[in-house]
């Protein structure tokens, strides 16, 4: 049996052992590039086989989109389907909830096998408990935002989540176009991480492809979830598909 990967702690991230000529490569090697495969565009007839091949192939976190049909106009799955897949690879599942409210289902997702659970500031009320209970079910905090929200909105939440996602399409669909004017809330984003000192991944979400990616590292994003650019390239391409959206 796989066993999945739990977090102990709320840093995992590789000490800076080197010196880098820039800031760009000390953040680079601070928070390495992860790539993260968004389930939603897999063939769901062979979802588990999908999911060992991403792995194999070098995927970094599985990223599962959830959707409940009000907080976003689609339905995708709950956390039975998380629970089914959980024993095909040990990658962290990366849980994004497009739910509202999310915070009573918490407990489930986290049963299901979720490592990382992200919510959207503007599906909770008390986001503030919502990422407090996250965290004290042993799992990663997550914050998210949609395109057109104002990235200050996250600013008081800084030390209370783990990873912030800038979604770079509106939620809801796979295959939309990328939205370059969200880079400024990742750019934005990074700059207070660099002047807190606070320690978060920054995770960008929709459209992300071989073209859009560089714009996204360079901006300051080291977590790239990507479904068209990696799953419908076929499983004999997902290995050459996840290093171009890494180097």
């Amino acid at each position: 049996m796989i066993v999945p990967i739990r977090f102990t702690h709320f840093s995992t991230h590789p000490p800076l052992f080197v010196a880098a000529s820039s800031g760009y490569a000390i953040m680079m090697s601070k928070y390495p590039i992860r790539i993260a495969p968004s389930i939603l565009a897999s063939d769901w007839s062979r979802v588990g086989q999908e999911v060992e091949d991403l792995a194999k192939a070098g995927a970094d976190y599985m990223h599962l989109d959830v959707m409940d049909g009000h907080f976003v106009p689609n339905i995708s799955f709950g956390p039975q389907f998380i629970k089914s897949i959980r024993d095909r690879t040990a990658k962290p599942f990366d849980t994004h909830l497009m739910i509202s409210p999310a915070q009573k289902y918490i407990e489930a997702f986290v049963e299901a096998g979720s490592q990382i659970i992200t919510v959207h500031a503007e599906a909770e009320t008390d986001i503030h408990l919502t990422l407090r209970i996250i965290r004290e079910m042993g799992c990663k905090a997550g914050l998210a935002i949609n395109p057109s929200s104002p990235v200050d909105i996250m600013r008081p939440l800084l030390g209370e989540f783990d990873l912030g996602l800038i979604m770079t399409v509106n939620p809801g669909f796979g295959g939309q176009a990328f939205i370059s004017s969200c880079l400024e809330k990742v750019k934005t984003l990074a700059q207070w991480r660099s002047d807190s000192g606070i320690d978060f991944e920054i995770e960008v979400d929709g459209g992300v492809d071989e073209k859009s990616a560089p714009a996204c590292k360079a901006a300051g994003a080291n977590v790239l979830v990507a479904g068209s650019a990696i799953i419908r390239q076929g499983a004999d391409k997902y290995a050459s598909a996840i290093t171009k959206l890494r180097s």
